[in-house]
């Protein structure tokens, strides 16, 4: 018991250190440094699908989460997101997603599909109606 109480105190003065943001933002480049060489490995064309590149992206983002930790600052922290996003201006700006243009069925399909639902609750009331009311042969 006294073990895991050491260890819980310990937690707790870890938890207290002081973000060492300097160190964090000088280290924070060696990840990006170390994503930019495994991405070359992908063709620039192949950047917006994430299966080229996920183990890539994984070990990047390990890296950053391992260097806040190592100078005692929360991963993510505003600082740590700031660098993530100029990563990904830098290598998936030109991802866009394309927009799809939602336009309505043509008035036959949609005659149909809202027809349906409403003959069959007039059917369903109609059949309840009329089994309460022959509810002495049932």
């Amino acid at each position: 018991v006294n073990g895991l109480m050491t260890l819980g105190f310990a937690g707790a003065r870890q938890q207290t250190e002081l973000c060492n943001e300097s160190l964090m933002l000088e280290k924070l480049p060696d990840c990006g440094r170390s994503f930019e060489e495994m991405m070359k490995k992908v063709d620039s064309k192949k950047w917006c699908n994430l299966t080229e590149f996920i183990m890539y992206y994984d070990n990047f983002t390990q890296c950053t989460e391992r260097e806040a930790n190592n100078a005692s600052c929360f991963w993510p922290n505003p600082l740590a997101e700031g660098f993530i996003t100029g990563i990904h201006k830098q290598f998936f700006s030109n991802c866009t997603s394309e927009k799809v243009h939602w336009e309505d069925p043509p008035d036959e399909i949609l005659i149909t599909l809202i027809l349906i639902p409403v003959m069959l609750t007039c059917a369903m009331i109609t059949l309840v109606v009329w089994c309460s009311k022959r509810s002495d042969i049932l």
